[in-house]
């Protein structure tokens, strides 16, 4: 099953979501992720998802190609600009639209950003355990 995480950067909601998923879907999942742009990836997401136990700091930055559509089975976006601008699936192509606020627009005190950073890494988590969770075990 490969899976492909589409935001507006590919700098922190899809590259959590891609970290998750290797690290909870193991061999059993091929993941990808990428954006409308590439904005290099946000070191409070690499951060965030480190305190987990998740590393994802070698992950590239990259902007959504063709390749990738036609490679994915799931297409997930994960922001409402990506969601509206992702290009139409082929057929038999799954697309879900999970909608997270921008963690990398949070402000206030360093601690503050990370908290936002940290509850968004848990929830991306949860929805990829979920997703996980319905996909054949074959």
């Amino acid at each position: 099953m490969n899976i492909l995480y589409v935001c507006t950067g590919n700098s922190c909601r899809s590259q959590m979501a891609e970290g998750w998923t290797r690290h909870l879907g193991g061999e059993r999942v091929a993941v990808r992720s990428a954006g409308l742009e590439a904005h290099g990836l946000n070191p409070n997401a690499v951060a965030a998802m480190q305190a987990a136990g998740v590393d994802i700091s070698a992950q590239p930055s990259s902007i959504l190609a063709d390749a990738d559509i036609d490679w994915a089975d799931i297409v997930v976006t994960v922001c409402g600009h990506a969601d509206e601008h992702c290009p139409l699936m082929p057929a038999g192509t799954r697309k879900l639209h999970w909608a997270f606020d921008d963690p990398a627009r949070a402000e206030g005190s360093p601690e503050q950003i990370a908290h936002v950073f940290a509850a968004t890494r848990d929830a991306i988590r949860e929805r990829v355990a979920a997703l996980l969770a319905e996909l054949p075990t074959d």
